[in-house]
């Protein structure tokens, strides 16, 4: 059984990422906030594939698959994200998945730092009797999507960037019969008012 991990994440060029966190950071403060924030995500992805088989793909925006992974380094596959909105980049990165024979898929951003090997695995593990696992954000959006199969009516018709994500997915969930598991709650680090989720990782790290 394949099971893949997708990251999604931009390349860190001040003033075209974390734009919500300029007022508070500046420019050049939003884009290292991003790439530190990719680089932690991506160091707990590698503690994750020490002891389970995945397939790791970076879904990125901005840059290009050279400077991607000249940051990031070469044990992931790249995808430049499709044009379109959250939903359809993310439907066409599990339709690229599965179609690679991937038998399990989860989705995350960057976002969440309290995201953590424990959570990944159980998302996986959850797949093997659940049609769809979400990681229920704080804001009212979710910080982990995973499905064992294409369903791409969860992407459709979905306000993305509001606090109705998650019950507007968990309502096409329900219309459609699927049996959904839940991952707890946590922060997604995204305004000026979230930094502070973030300040808390770094004084643990510096302890």
């Amino acid at each position: 059984m394949s099971e893949t991990l997708i990251i999604f994440s931009r390349y860190p060029e001040a003033g075209k990422t974390k734009t919500r966190m300029i007022p508070a950071l500046g420019a050049e403060g939003a884009a290292e906030l991003q790439k530190a924030m990719t680089e932690h995500t991506l160091a707990t992805v590698r503690k994750l594939s020490k002891f389970r088989s995945i397939n790791l793909e970076i879904h990125f925006a901005g840059g290009n698959e050279r400077l991607m992974s000249e940051w990031l380094g070469n044990e992931f596959d790249y995808y430049p994200q499709v044009a379109g909105d959250l939903g359809q980049k993310m439907r066409s990165a599990f339709d690229r998945a599965f179609k690679r024979d991937s038998d399990r898929v989860v989705t995350i951003g960057i976002d969440c730092p309290d995201i953590d090997t424990s959570i990944l695995s159980e998302a996986f593990e959850a797949l093997k009797r659940r049609d769809l696992v979400l990681g229920i954000a704080e804001d009212g959006g979710y910080y982990l999507i995973g499905l064992n199969r294409t369903i791409p009516q969860l992407f459709v018709n979905i306000d993305w960037g509001t606090d109705r994500v998650l019950a507007q997915t968990k309502k096409t969930a329900a219309s459609l019969g699927l049996n959904i598991g839940y991952l707890p709650v946590l922060i997604d680090v995204d305004r000026p008012e979230d930094l502070f989720v973030w300040q808390k990782y770094k004084n643990r790290a510096n302890d």
